[in-house]
């Protein structure tokens, strides 16, 4: 089962140039609620084999607000779809003998559970290569392994107030919070996989394998010092005047925002100098080719706060599709405010066997020249477990 070709329910394509990407590469997926199943989505998406283990009660994405089934959530309809679930009790020694032989099968393991966790059911790494030497092994928390906190359990909610994001937007609103989407958890997994598809290509040149680890707050305090950590980055630090060195000015304005419009809304940037002189000129502003606020692109950005205020102003003066025109022919990044509705109405519609009709979510990243297919539907709790147990071939039974 290290290869896709030694069963046939899960070849897609025949032709090596049509191919998905990771065709031929098996993925034992032991994570959980979000981030990393949709790390495993990813991989799943680019034609790996993706097998999920889960307890009798199924992951948690599975009830993770209304869906049309029981065991299907409207977020596990997209994020388990091209997977197999394999039901098994870990702590049995039944299902033991059916994880040990999935790991000798796989190509790649991938967990979420603290490290202590790992250990205790003999899921570490040491324990993982002891069976396949060559496995490539990624494991995601909230701390870095061996780190005081390493044992602490961390959502997404933990790792933004950790990593500096509850810090900007009280910057901006006045007040600690959080980002209205899970942030991290979806940050996280894409370095997840990003990551492990790098492992696999080390492995494919070398022939040996990598211990991969994904430390939440240590990868979104990356992710966010990229423009954040601004003159602070310096040693000494330097900062603009009245502003500490931290923080990059043009995002953290609050007037970074759509603005209104006669009739609604429209999210316009005027990004570059020459961008405010013709927008500026176009709205009928005094002097508007010699205004020092947009001298340069560093005025631009110091100056961010004042501009956004002034854009703001003449917006009212036009409607959506008007501004939306001007934009176009002039050149400056805008586009109307879209509303999540909105998304989802451009989806296209596809059956599930058993919970009816749903909504698509596309893949991240598309691969010209790949044959592209309708995704396998998202299985219900233990739907592959007897098929995948009969390709081990080790008259295994299947836990209770």
């Amino acid at each position: 089962m290290g290869a896709t070709e030694s069963n046939p329910e899960t070849v897609r394509h025949h032709d090596a140039s049509t191919r998905q990407p990771l065709d031929g590469i098996t993925v034992l997926d032991l994570t959980r609620v979000v981030m990393g199943p949709f790390a495993t989505q990813i991989l799943a998406d680019q034609g790996a084999d993706v097998i999920m283990v889960e307890a009798d009660g199924g992951d948690t994405n599975r009830v993770m607000g209304p869906g049309p089934h029981a065991e299907l959530s409207g977020i596990s309809l997209n994020l388990l779809r091209n997977k197999r679930s394999v039901a098994v009790d870990l702590k049995s020694a039944e299902g033991r003998a059916v994880l040990e032989e999935l790991v000798r099968r796989c190509d790649v393991v991938v967990s979420t559970m603290r490290p202590h966790v790992l250990t205790r059911l003999g899921l570490d790494y040491a324990s993982v290569r002891a069976l396949r030497e060559d496995v490539v092994y990624c494991q995601a928390q909230g701390f870095p392994v061996g780190s005081p906190r390493a044992n602490e359990p961390a959502y997404d909610d933990i790792i933004q107030a950790a990593c500096g994001v509850s810090d900007v937007v009280e910057r901006v609103t006045g007040e600690p919070g959080l980002m209205p989407t899970i942030f991290a958890d979806k940050v996280c997994g894409l370095v997840m996989a990003q990551a492990i598809v790098a492992a696999l290509l080390q492995r494919a040149r070398t022939g040996q394998g990598r211990h991969v680890e994904v430390p939440m707050n240590q990868a979104m305090g990356a992710f966010m010092l990229v423009e954040h950590g601004a003159g602070a980055i310096s040693e000494p630090p330097v900062n603009m005047p009245g502003k500490p060195a931290t923080g990059y000015a043009r995002v953290l304005s609050p007037d970074r925002r759509p603005h209104p419009t006669s009739d609604g809304w429209v999210h316009l940037l005027p990004y570059r100098p020459e961008h405010y002189a013709s927008l500026f000129a176009e709205a009928g502003v005094p002097n508007a080719d010699d205004d020092p606020r947009y001298a340069d692109l560093r005025a631009t950005i110091a100056n961010s706060d004042s501009l956004y205020r002034d854009v703001r102003r003449f917006t009212p003066t036009r409607t959506t599709a008007q501004w939306l025109d001007y934009c176009r022919r002039a050149g400056i990044p805008a586009t109307e405010v879209a509303s999540m509705q909105d998304l989802v109405e451009e989806l296209p519609i596809v059956e599930h066997p058993h919970a009816g009709s749903y909504r698509l979510i596309p893949p991240l990243a598309l691969f010209h020249g790949a044959t592209m297919t309708t995704p396998s539907p998202a299985p219900l709790i233990g739907e592959h477990t007897a098929a995948v147990l009969d390709e081990l071939g080790a008259h295994l039974t299947e836990a209770p």
